[in-house]
């Protein structure tokens, strides 16, 4: 797990919460039960500061970092989708939305506008095509910020919408995934009982969320109509569902004693 993921994650899942800030120190000892070191941390927040998502203030427990207003606004959207029911989107009113964008020239800038328009549900048609089954108000100012024009529009298939998925996400990789993700968490959570401390059940969850957390990147969000019979992502999410929640008021107790200025180590 890379030093600025878990971070998002820590702030998303709990520091989001409790104020959107955290002294460094804090964050240091949040990230080291996921074996991140100190050096490793602070070269995140550096990062993380210097892309907008994070700001520097001064805290009663010293020097710390509060979210930005545009993080606060992505780990929220995130949120919503994070801690779903069901694995499916739900309430779907039968149209698509489609983006014509003009590719950026700069290859950097055309990586970071894919990313971005998969973590908010679209799927590529054709370079400049691409597809959701839901507008993202976030969509025409993401193209805009990789120095882009791009037209929006609503519309209706008019035949078997399929095929056209298909081009445009891999739901049978993303199957596989969610099986594979239940499969290799479920020993993980279930290592955690009574006789777990708190900094163990923290872990757990911590890598429990990452690891779901990745499928905002991956999952459109297509509503139950349109997926496979018996799609995985159902059974993943309910597993989710339980073992976060089974593991969160231990995982709370740690990060309120790492935010307190200590926390309690195994022997």
């Amino acid at each position: 797990m890379q030093a600025r993921s878990a971070l998002f994650d820590v702030y998303g899942d709990h520091l989001r919460t409790r104020g959107s800030a955290a002294p460094i120190a804090a964050l240091v000892r949040l990230l080291a039960p996921l074996d991140i070191t100190a050096p490793a941390v602070r070269t995140a927040v550096s990062r993380m500061v210097r892309q907008g998502w994070l700001a520097p203030l001064r805290l009663p427990g010293g020097p710390g970092y509060e979210l930005t207003a545009r993080a606060v606004r992505r780990l929220d959207d995130a949120a919503t989708r994070i801690y779903r029911t069901g694995g499916a989107a739900a309430g779907w009113d039968g149209y698509w939305h489609l983006l014509v964008i003009a590719q950026p020239a700069n290859r950097s800038a055309r990586e970071r506008l894919a990313a971005d328009l998969a973590f908010l549900g679209y799927g590529r048609l054709t370079p400049g095509t691409w597809l959701a089954a839901r507008p993202s108000p976030e969509a025409l100012a993401i193209a805009s910020g990789q120095g882009t024009a791009a037209d929006a529009f609503t519309a209706v298939h008019a035949a078997d919408p399929r095929p056209m998925i298909d081009r445009a996400w891999d739901l049978e990789g993303l199957a596989v995934a969610y099986t594979r993700f239940v499969d290799e968490l479920g020993p993980v959570v279930a290592a955690i009982g009574p006789a777990s401390t708190d900094e163990d059940a923290f872990a757990a969850r911590s890598r429990l969320v990452h690891a779901w957390r990745n499928f905002l990147f991956t999952d459109p969000g297509l509503p139950g109509e349109l997926l496979p019979p018996e799609w995985p992502g159902i059974r993943a999410a309910g597993f989710f569902d339980t073992e976060a929640g089974r593991l969160l008021p231990a995982a709370g107790r740690y990060v309120d004693a790492c935010l307190n200025g200590g926390a309690e180590r195994p022997a």
